[in-house]
């Protein structure tokens, strides 16, 4: 029997274990439980988030309480996330993970992060610059897919520089 066979089967038995709650529209008083993450900090944590604007690589997204559960892939890009009152706060995250949770909890887990306010156009113009070198150099063909990922992120970053 298919595992997808046997969960049905499982679920037509017990539907209590496997009951999906009802789904709505996201009230003004609904908040989302946010974690950002690094692999060795927690960036940001709060439970007074209105709604979390993200670049996944599907595409960017609003998350808002209520949202279906799923795990959306990062790309390089920037993460805000809007608090009651309307405050703002921005990271660029250079990959990872958003993963929301029932009952209106989203965790994000980034490579990298850093706020948006920390990076300088002209540090990004010299890295982009340098990257592209190695990326259209002679080096050896590690060196010149690394460069093209750098080249991916500090594209992403002064896109995201540009437009703060």
């Amino acid at each position: 029997m298919s595992a997808l066979r046997l969960l049905i089967s499982t679920a037509r038995r017990c539907p209590s274990t496997f009951a999906l709650g009802r789904r709505g529209y996201a009230e003004v008083a609904d908040k989302i439980k946010l974690s950002l993450v690094l692999p060795h900090q927690t960036l940001f944590s709060s439970t007074d988030v209105v709604q979390v604007n993200l670049a996944a690589a599907t595409g960017d997204m609003g998350i808002l309480a209520n949202h279906v559960p799923s795990i959306e892939p990062l790309r390089p890009g920037v993460v805000e996330v809007i608090e009651s009152g309307n405050s703002s706060k921005k990271w660029f995250v250079s990959g990872g993970f958003a993963t929301v949770h029932p009952n209106n909890k989203l965790t994000i887990n980034a490579v990298e992060a850093a706020p948006l306010e920390d990076f300088s156009t002209e540090a990004i113009r010299a890295n982009l610059s340098e990257a592209q070198k190695v990326a259209a150099g002679n080096g050896s063909e590690e060196d010149k897919l690394e460069a093209r990922i750098e080249i991916d992120v500090y594209e992403a970053l002064q896109h995201a520089v540009g437009s703060k």
